[in-house]
């Protein structure tokens, strides 16, 4: 079963159930599932999709752009297509693709731009400030937090996922994180050192949450 949404040619699949009401969803697969009582005609879904016909484009729209999202691939906040060859023999970037030979060969390479990328920031970055305590850059995916300063134990973390970013908010995380060795809090005082050196900071913190 196909329909029309604004456009766009939508396969769909029944899911029949017991349950009374009648469930509309898209997956990353781009097909929309509609969960509905065994019993409810064909007719029914149809006319009630027509009626909804707005809020379901918008759910799919939105859909689609994380699908295109989960199909680009992110390196210093530019989005590139990932372009696979066995022959690889080490990763090549051309204008918006990355040939790599396969995940595995991606995967070690990010790890090895995120040392670099991030070690090259600090060093351009620190001498912004005085003072500040020799310390240990880690690289880690974290889910909640793009980076983290243990003060006690002068580690600093970082995000591996801020490669994806641009070089300018990875520059504000930076900054953000060794401003912790002046302020362990948040108080207006941390963001008066933030503000010193990276004035747009606020604009940045929108850029990363979105």
């Amino acid at each position: 079963m196909e329909v029309m949404l604004g456009g766009y040619k939508i396969p769909v699949e029944i899911i029949r159930k017991k349950n009374k009401n009648i469930y509309f969803r898209f997956k990353d697969d781009g097909i929309l599932y509609v969960t509905c009582h065994r019993l409810i005609p064909v007719v029914q879904i149809e006319r009630l999709i027509k009626d909804n016909e707005k809020s379901l484009l918008r759910m799919y729209e939105k859909e689609l752009k994380v699908m295109d999202r989960n199909l680009r691939f992110y390196y210093l906040g530019k989005a590139y297509t990932i372009c696979y060859d066995e022959s690889i023999k080490r990763i090549n970037i051309d204008d918006d693709i990355i040939y790599t030979k396969n995940e595995k060969m991606l995967d070690k390479w990010l790890k090895e731009e995120c040392i670099r990328v991030f070690q090259e920031e600090i060093d351009k970055l620190i001498i912004n400030f005085t003072n500040i305590p020799p310390f240990q850059l880690k690289i880690r995916k974290m889910s909640t937090r793009w980076g983290v300063n243990n003060v006690t134990k002068r580690i600093i973390t970082l995000n591996s996922e801020l490669i994806k970013k641009d070089v300018t908010l990875i520059d504000y995380v930076i900054v953000h994180e060794l401003c912790h060795f002046y302020e362990a809090n948040h108080s207006s005082r941390f963001w008066y050192q933030v503000g010193l050196r990276y004035p747009n900071y606020k604009e940045a913190r929108k850029d990363l949450r979105s």
